[in-house]
């Protein structure tokens, strides 16, 4: 079942072979007339485990770079700062040191940080060098205020600030970008098949409606995958992780500059056999961008993502079943061999303007083709065809003395589904058609988001967001009692905030919003009549704080929603699969707060650059509750755990060696019905890492998880009111699991 997989990845590392060859030869034909140098950026990243140095670049000629590089002030995060720990950008640069389409790591961070919310920066040094940097959770684990627990292979629980709960399989109330262009379908769902890890360089969470420079407006937020450019990323790279119940994975990328041209190319191939039964899995990714700068001012960039999953699904079990035999699968998904397996090709261009000093327009379009083969209770089969494109102006200038930014846009996302179903039999047996319909979602957005100092160092932010969507259902052909409909949706959603430098290492923050969410089609098609839940309206506060100082980081933000009409899954014990229809009010509050100090320094090595005790913590503390509601009173939301912590204690020579424990803590058993019969169970794991990484060509670690081998429940669906009753909901987490991988670098 394995052989298929490096069909696509032999393309891969072929390609990435040439690319390289390509390189070396033109290195050797550039002796005499080397690349200009890019600006020398160091970015000390409070949250990565382990030390690093800056990667020598690797160009392929001489490349031509913008006619003036602006030099950083030494308080900006091009100079060295980092995002959530007080570097105090200039907002949108005048200039960019590489690409004018996708800013490094530190300029994204000088970008973020003018947000008067919750948002974090997670660089790649973060988790790609001690973790296998297989699921999103590797990524994001010490994210304050997400909540990411695998359920089998790719399939993540991801929720932010209780964002798509109701949402049992696939995701929901959260927007993903990747390089700034969606990949969620035009009605909504999202999938975690598609991303890798490996294949970025940063990626930025922006939580609830500060995700507004994207136009996105959801309760969750926005997450961007970036990838890197020719100009910061390695002329060669490979990596090799091995671990527990079968897991193996090759990646290998190259990237490098050559005159006006740029580029960046990346394949990964995975297999796993699963900790559960009936969980294997094998995958082949690649990615690809082509820069090209038309002009000292123009750069155009296409996007190339391209995956091919096959994954087979064990389903979820009761709570007994999951801590007393985790590693059983459901017997219907067994015999009838349940599957989510998925094709894609994405295609995207962006083009980036530069019209004069601190003002960027940057269009673009792109397409996306995804095959869904879905075998469960029925056969599914949905071609998918998104398309659309984008316009944003972003500009800093003075205004009356005045330093002013704005941001404004428009997003069209547009797509078409053929969604057909059909019966299914023993070992996943395609049977006759029961079902085909047109299914179409049109999504037209505007918005607009101004900052301005009423004083140096401190900013009023006001924005705004309107969507116009449309979403229709065709009836082909049906023998299941499918009907037609359709909705229209016009929602406006209003911000305003407060940024206040307080120092060159210290911002404090506040904000109030305004959200707004449309139902997805494949949680508002079921019933009579059809596609007739309501948009799902929030109202937000916030206040919070992020700095650094010499020896410690921190992060902190307060917040509580009111939720009219939210999404939520009403109906009677059906398991996972549950009507979702409008709640009447609710509330989501709660805290998120990251935290990182050096306990103890000069250990063993003393002097300028001495070894040091990390700790790096981000703990979430979530209530979601009803608010009187006629039936449910003020029952808490099921799905998510009120306490939830990760934390690690890392020792780190200035030599690049590190180890140390770590733990993840559920404290407390939440529960899994909105009738608060039934409860899943708290936990605590822990786990250990080692490693080395020095910033040069090699790097290596070994990684320990569950090292007690604890029976626990990572993550649950939730149904109405399970009534006391111990259903099918509850996916349980890994057992011990060890994970060792080989990186290289030139």
């Amino acid at each position: 079942m394995y052989r298929s997989i490096w069909a696509p990845l032999a393309c891969a590392a072929a390609v990435t072979v040439a690319a390289a060859t390509i390189d070396s030869r033109a290195l050797a034909q550039a002796t005499d007339a080397k690349a200009a140098p890019l600006p020398k950026v160091t970015v000390e990243q409070s949250e990565t485990p382990v030390p690093t140095k800056p990667t020598k670049k690797k160009t392929m000629g001489k490349a031509k770079q913008p006619a003036a590089i602006a030099t950083a002030p030494p308080n900006s995060a091009v100079a060295g700062q980092t995002s959530g720990a007080g570097a105090i950008p200039n907002g949108v640069p005048a200039s960019r040191a590489g690409s004018l389409t996708s800013p490094n790591t530190a300029e994204a961070r000088a970008e973020i940080d003018r947000t008067p919310g919750a948002v974090e920066l997670v660089p790649d040094t973060a988790y790609k060098a001690s973790t296998p940097s297989a699921t999103i959770k590797d990524a994001l684990d010490y994210v304050p205020g997400v909540f990411a627990q695998p359920k089998w292979g790719d399939d993540t629980r991801l929720s932010i600030r209780g964002s798509g709960l109701s949402r049992n399989f696939h995701l929901r109330g959260l927007q993903l970008y990747m390089d700034g262009i969606p990949i969620n379908t035009a009605d909504g769902f999202g999938d975690f098949q598609e991303i890798d890890p490996t294949a970025y360089r940063y990626i930025e969470v922006y939580k609830g409606a500060n995700a507004l420079r994207f136009g996105a407006n959801s309760l969750g937020g926005a997450i961007n995958f970036v990838m890197p450019t020719g100009y910061d990323s390695s002329l060669f790279g490979a990596r090799v992780d091995l671990g527990s119940f079968g897991f193996h994975k090759l990646a290998v990328s190259s990237g490098g500059v050559s005159g006006p041209v740029d580029y960046f190319i990346t394949g990964t191939a995975q297999e796993l056999d699963g900790f559960r039964e009936h969980s294997w899995g094998e995958s082949a990714r690649g990615s690809f961008d082509l820069g090209y700068r038309l002009s000292e001012d123009t750069e155009t960039r296409v996007y190339l993502n391209a995956n091919w999953v096959r994954q087979r699904i064990p389903g979820e079990v009761t709570k007994l079943s999951a801590l007393t035999s985790p590693q059983t699968a459901d017997p219907l998904h067994v015999t009838n061999d349940w599957q989510r397996n998925i094709d894609t090709l994405r295609v995207a261009d962006k083009t980036a303007v530069r019209l004069g000093p601190g003002t960027l327009l940057e269009v673009g379009a792109f397409n996306v083709d995804r095959h869904l083969m879905h075998p469960i209770f029925l056969w599914l089969d949905y071609t998918y065809d998104d398309y659309g494109g984008f316009a944003k102006l972003s500009d800093v200038h003075l205004v009356d003395g005045h330093k002013n930014r704005l941001i404004a846009g428009v997003n069209l996302l547009n797509g078409n589904t053929d969604a057909k179903m059909f019966g299914i039999g023993p070992d996943a047996a395609k049977l006759n058609l029961l079902s085909k319909l047109d299914q179409t979602a049109r999504n037209f957005t505007f918005y607009a988001e101004d900052s301005f100092d009423l004083a140096p160092g401190f900013a009023l932010v006001a924005g705004t967001n309107y969507l116009h969507a449309v979403r229709k259902q065709g009836v082909v052909f049906s023998l299941i009692g499918d009907q037609a409909g359709g909705q229209t949706f016009d929602l406006w959603s209003p911000k305003l905030g407060l940024l206040w430098d307080v120092d060159p290492g210290w911002q404090v923050f506040a904000n109030a919003n305004k959200s707004a969410e449309i139902p997805s089609f494949g949680e508002n098609q079921i019933g009579n009549p059809i596609l007739t839940a309501q948009a799902q309206e929030a109202v937000t506060y916030e206040i919070g704080t992020r700095g650094r100082r010499t020896d410690y980081s921190w992060d902190l933000a307060v917040y509580r929603a009111n939720i009219d009409h939210e999404l939520q899954c009403l109906n009677a014990n059906l398991g996972s699969f549950c009507q979702v229809v409008n709640a009447n009010e609710t509330v989501h509050q709660g805290i998120e707060a990251g935290f990182g100090a050096a306990v103890w320094k000069s250990i063993v090595v003393t002097g300028r650059n001495p070894d040091e005790l990390w700790l790096n913590t981000a703990y979430t503390f979530s209530d979601f509750r009803f608010d009187h509601d006629p039936t449910f009173g003020d029952n808490q939301i099921p799905g998510a755990p009120r306490h939830y912590l990760r934390s690690e204690l890392l020792y780190k020579h200035p030599s690049g060696i590190y180890f140390g424990p770590d733990i993840e803590w559920v404290p407390e058993a939440y529960y899994v019905d909105n009738a608060n019969t039934f409860k899943s169970a708290g936990y605590a794991i822990w786990g250990a890492k080692a490693g080395f990484d020095n910033g040069g060509s090699w790097g290596a670690y070994i990684e320990g998880r569950n090292l007690s081998d604890k029976a626990y429940v990572a993550s649950t669906s939730i149904v109405g009111n399970a009534a006391g009753a111990d259903l099918p909901v509850f996916n349980p987490g890994s057992g011990r699991e060890v994970y060792g991988g080989v990186q290289y670098r030139w």
